[in-house]
């Protein structure tokens, strides 16, 4: 039973198959995330992710399951710093969450490595409503509702869902839809006039 750790899906994959293990795991969800980026979620199937990732299809789904299950998985890699970062984030004076949250978003945006995987979720989560479901859920029960469990604030859900709202629709327009001059403009006049915003819907009375 040397395979225990891996979620089991449809298909038995030979000793063969599963003798990397986890490399052959992350070979798989590395593969997943090209696959979602290049042709977002209706276009990519479990079959184009494998041979993307040069194995079979039943190995895709004996460590994920299904193609909804993988792109979940790709999510919560993607998502990895994000959502251990609400403890950090809300460290700290109070009156200053709304530019350390402001920083960290956005700073995961600038950076090329993490912006490409989050295109690709973006992308998939706005064209197709299962991939949406999957998004939603993740970044519902695993970021915004633990920053709003952190804040001794009426209404914490909504807050947060309405500081992530004004980080997602920046995003979108800079880093997305690359609307000029938000596209191009230095990312310290951004946050200085954004931060106070979003300071607004957590801490406001």
């Amino acid at each position: 039973m040397t395979d225990a750790a891996p979620r089991r899906g449809r298909g038995r994959p030979t000793r063969t198959q599963t003798e990397s293990g986890p490399a052959t795991r992350d070979r798989i969800l590395e593969a997943a995330r090209e696959e979602f980026s290049e042709r977002g979620y209706e276009k990519t199937s479990v079959r184009g992710i494998a041979k993307s990732a040069g194995v079979d299809s039943a190995l895709v789904h004996h460590y994920f399951g299904t193609k909804e299950q993988v792109f979940e998985a790709a999510i919560e890699v993607a998502f990895a710093p994000a959502l251990g970062a609400p403890e950090t984030l809300v460290e700290g004076p109070v009156d200053g969450v709304g530019e350390r949250l402001t920083r960290f978003v956005l700073g995961i945006w600038e950076n090329p490595t993490s912006r490409t995987p989050l295109l690709a979720i973006v992308r998939s989560a706005v064209n197709n409503d299962t991939a949406a479901a999957v998004f939603r859920r993740l970044v519902a029960a695993q970021l915004l509702r633990r920053i709003a469990g952190r804040l001794d604030m009426p209404d914490a859900e909504l807050r947060a869902e309405l500081a992530a709202a004004q980080l997602v629709g920046v995003a979108m327009l800079r880093y997305v839809i690359k609307v000029e001059p938000l596209a191009s403009v230095d990312l310290e006049r951004i946050v200085a006039r954004v931060a106070p915003v979003v300071q607004g819907h957590l801490t406001n009375p």
